[in-house]
Parts: structure tokens; C-alpha cells; sequence
């Protein structure tokens, strides 16, 4: 067996490689990156790619179509990752989120893949009013990023065939420690506050709806994905991922994190503009699906888990905002160093 995992150096990508390499000991695992964040190591003392038996590195947007010969199974975690990347990089989100997708998974098809696996998110249901969203319910899209991932389920939907299964997974937030820790995610950056600084800043008023997951239980289901036949919810199928346990307001999250890490300050903006971003998720067709796949880790295991990651990092930046785990700022780095060009590529000065 042969899978492609691209974006494999991202806050994912080293997670989920490691379930895949336990799951498949013998197969061939090869990792497509642009390195962008290769350098933002934390709390790990070698390189994750070890754990791939090929890194290539590459831009998703011009991927060389031989790469796909004898891939049984692509993983697409390639993203322009989070709304404020999307914001500064609109179409280059596109690009990559979406297009870059359609190409290399009708490039999959056409050399014998049997399997492509999207990341999508459950930032597709936007602002979403009433009860828990369904696969069936309507998407509202309200950031580039959403808009990509939209986009890309739309065009996959055309490619699926009885022998190519395509699976969207669309994520809840994403949380936990990883070999490429961000701090741009709800859970993780309230962590990091409440271990450096004793305080949590919430900048809404603390009452959008957000459904999480943590990165351990994203590799779960993309296992599943990988080894998704069409005989098991169709030839394509995009579906919610994550637990009905996690859907949780802002502001439980912080007070959870404030619980279990003592002396600390919840600070919410009562005056906030309403983030238009609120959703409750529903994940019964995944629990129906995929019941051996299902989340492991709760809230509390997965606050620990990044307290206790953060610990070992001796972690003390109380103006992490400003750091390159926050991915944004990483790629404005590379772009002010003449290291990137305006589309993000990697310039004959890097």
C-alpha cells in the first residue's frame, strides 16, 4: 500500500502520519510539503518526516503527475489553514484549498488510486442559527477559508467512482499538542494564556458555538477515510467529524481551562461586535459510519495535554500572538525576508 499525505509538516500533518505508520507498518508513506512551517518544531527532538519513507518537497498547486504513479490512497491536508490566512491570501487560498485538490485527485484517479481523503471543516455551516447541522443542512460559508473548503466538495462530488471512494471529513476546531504546535486555534491559545500569563482574554462576548476535536481523533478518522469503500455511505461522502460531547460556547471553554489550570482569569469583551461564526454540529452519520473511529479524548484530557506539552517546552512567551506559532505571522515573515513571493512560492532568494 502507498499513501500520499500532503501538508504532512503542518500542525497535523506529524500526528497523522504516525497513526498511519502504526496502522500500515508496511506501507510506503510519502509526504508532499511546501516546509513553509518546517522549522516551527515544538516539544520534539527530531524531525516527524522520519516516520515517512519519502519527503518530497513540493507545491500542491503544480504537483508532477508521475508522483501519483503506484499511490493507492491521497490524504489532502494542503491548506491555507485558518479565516485570517484567507483573509491576507484570498486567492491563493483558493488555489490551494480547492483547486489544488480538484487537480490532484483527478491526477489520483487517472494513475489507479482507490481512495482520496479532503480535509474539509465544519467552518462551512458559518453562522448557523437553531439546532445541531446536519450533512443535510445548508452551508454558509462566510470566510474564504470556508468558501474553499466548499468549493473543493462540490467539484470532488464529480470525481467519485465506484473504484475512486472520496471522503470529506469535515473537522470540528482543532486542538492538542503537536510536534507543530499553533496557537491560533480557540483551545490551544487559551491554554498558552493560562499557562504564561494566568489570564484568558476572550475578544467575542464568550457566547458563539464551537464544536472541537482533537488532532489524535482527526488522524482516527482519516484512518477510517483511507480505508473507506464506496459500499460504506457512497462514492463520495462528505461528512461531519467529530462528538456531540464537544460542542461547547466559548466561554465553557475557558472556564474548563480556568478549572483545571488554577489562579486564572477570564477576561470576556461584553461589548464585542457578534462573531458571526457560531455553529453546533451534529456527528450521528460518523458515529453511525465509522463506530470503531470514533473521538477518544475529552475536553479535559485534551486541556492537559497541551498544559503539560507547553510545561515540557518550558513555555513562558506571554506574547505568543506575536510568534511564529501563530501561522499567519510565520508566512508574513517569509514574505518580508524575500524567502516567498506575493503567491506564496518559494523565491530563487530563499
Amino acid at each position: 500500500m502507498k499513501i500520499l499525505i500532503t501538508g504532512n509538516m503542518g500542525y497535523i500533518g506529524p500526528t497523522v502520519v504516525k497513526r498511519l505508520r502504526a496502522s500500515y507498518p508496511d506501507a510506503t508513506l510519502v509526504g508532499l510539503d511546501m516546509g513553509y512551517f518546517a522549522t516551527c518544531l515544538t516539544a520534539s527532538r527530531y524531525l516527524p518526516e522520519c516516520r515517512v519513507d519519502a519527503q518530497i518537497f513540493a507545491d500542491v498547486r503544480s504537483v508532477d503527475k508521475d508522483l501519483l504513479r503506484g499511490v493507492d490512497a491521497v490524504v489532502y491536508l494542503a491548506a491555507i489553514s485558518n479565516d485570517p490566512m484567507g483573509a491576507s491570501f484570498e486567492e491563493i487560498t483558493l488555489d490551494v484549498n480547492h483547486r489544488a485538490a480538484i487537480t490532484l485527485a483527478d491526477q489520483a484517479r487517472s494513475a489507479g488510486a482507490k481512495s482520496f481523503v479532503f480535509a474539509s471543516s465544519c467552518s462551512v455551516y458559518g453562522f448557523a442559527e437553531g439546532g445541531a447541522k446536519t450533512e443535510a443542512s445548508a452551508v454558509n460559508p462566510l470566510t474564504a477559508y470556508a468558501k474553499s473548503k466548499v468549493g473543493a466538495e462540490q467539484d470532488l462530488v464529480n470525481l467519485a467512482r465506484h473504484d475512486f471512494a472520496v471522503t470529506c471529513l469535515r473537522f470540528a476546531t482543532a486542538c492538542g499538542m503537536s510536534e507543530r504546535l499553533r496557537l491560533d486555534l480557540v483551545l490551544n491559545d487559551f491554554v498558552a494564556s493560562a499557562v504564561t500569563a494566568r489570564k484568558i482574554t476572550i475578544l467575542s462576548d464568550g457566547t458563539p458555538w464551537r464544536p472541537l476535536i482533537h488532532i489524535k481523533d482527526m488522524a482516527r478518522a482519516i484512518d477510517w477515510g483511507v480505508q473507506r469503500k464506496s459500499s460504506s455511505g457512497g462514492e463520495f461522502l462528505s461528512v461531519n467529524v467529530g462528538s456531540d460531547e464537544w460542542n461547547y460556547q466559548v466561554r465553557d471553554l475557558a472556564a474548563a481551562v480556568s478549572k483545571a489550570i488554577p489562579n486564572v482569569e477570564i477576561s470576556i469583551n461584553q461589548n464585542a461586535q457578534p462573531d458571526k461564526r457560531s455553529y453546533r454540529v451534529s456527528f450521528e452519520t460518523f458515529r453511525r459510519l465509522a463506530p470503531q473511529y470514533q473521538p477518544q479524548m475529552d475536553l479535559h484530557a485534551a486541556i492537559e495535554d497541551l498544559r503539560m506539552g507547553l510545561e515540557k517546552m518550558n513555555f513562558t512567551d506571554c506574547e505568543f500572538r506575536n510568534s511564529h506559532l501563530i501561522r499567519l505571522n510565520m508566512l508574513k515573515d517569509l514574505k518580508a525576508q524575500g524567502c516567498l513571493t506575493e503567491d506564496l512560492r518559494w523565491s530563487s532568494n530563499s
